[in-house]
């Protein structure tokens, strides 16, 4: 069993930028696919953005140009990068990271992360 600390969220006005960042820890913990969800007020928790251990990525819609993801391996560390970002990116923001030695699923406690217009 592992476990994941989110760091990072905040209050930002519109236009401005956050990094949030994600540290795995645990034995037989070995992060294979990584990525961060995130979820507005009375809305269900999306996908943002995920990140393979070879480093390919995938983006919502709505975040791309804007977000990066990015991962060390060696320090089983996943970041979100967020530009100019907006009042809709206002939610709460999960770590969610695959453990590879039994492929199951580890969430992060979520960070919160308000934009301001």
């Amino acid at each position: 069993q592992g476990q994941l600390v989110e760091s990072g969220g905040g209050l930002v006005q519109a236009g401005g930028s956050l990094s949030l960042s994600c540290a795995a820890s645990g034995r037989f913990f070995f992060p294979d696919t990584m990525a961060w969800y995130r979820q507005a007020p009375g809305k269900q928790r999306d996908l943002v953005a995920t990140i393979t251990r070879g480093g390919s990525t995938n983006y919502a819609d709505s975040v791309k140009g804007r977000f990066t993801i990015s991962r060390d391996n060696a320090k089983n560390t996943v970041w979100l990068q967020m530009n100019s970002l907006k009042p809709e990116d206002t939610a709460v923001y999960y770590c969610y990271v695959v453990n590879y030695s039994n492929n199951k699923a580890v969430w992060g406690q979520g960070t919160k992360v308000t934009v301001s217009s």
